[in-house]
């Protein structure tokens, strides 16, 4: 299982970000924020990039979902990270 705490940290609205990009060019922002998806319940959102580190986008159009993933405790986190991996 992968652990999406050890991805590039930021800070952004106020809370923190992580990202990470992987060889099959997609990639992931978790995000935890008062303006997130659960940031104010301290759970996670998360959103499937396509790209890579200098250019990306956020994409809905994968199996994983066609939206961002929000309300996510860090296992399920760390578990659509490795489904992302797996594209």
């Amino acid at each position: 299982m992968t652990n999406f705490k050890e991805f590039k940290k930021k800070s952004i609205h106020g809370g923190t970000q992580y990202l990470a990009f992987f060889p099959n060019l997609y990639g992931v922002s978790i995000v935890k924020s008062e303006w997130s998806f659960g940031g104010k319940s301290g759970l996670w959102e998360l959103a499937v990039l396509e790209g890579d580190e200098d250019e990306w986008e956020l994409t809905y159009s994968t199996p994983i979902t066609d939206n961002v993933i929000g309300h996510l405790n860090e296992d399920e986190v760390n578990e659509i990270v490795d489904k992302v991996i797996a594209l």
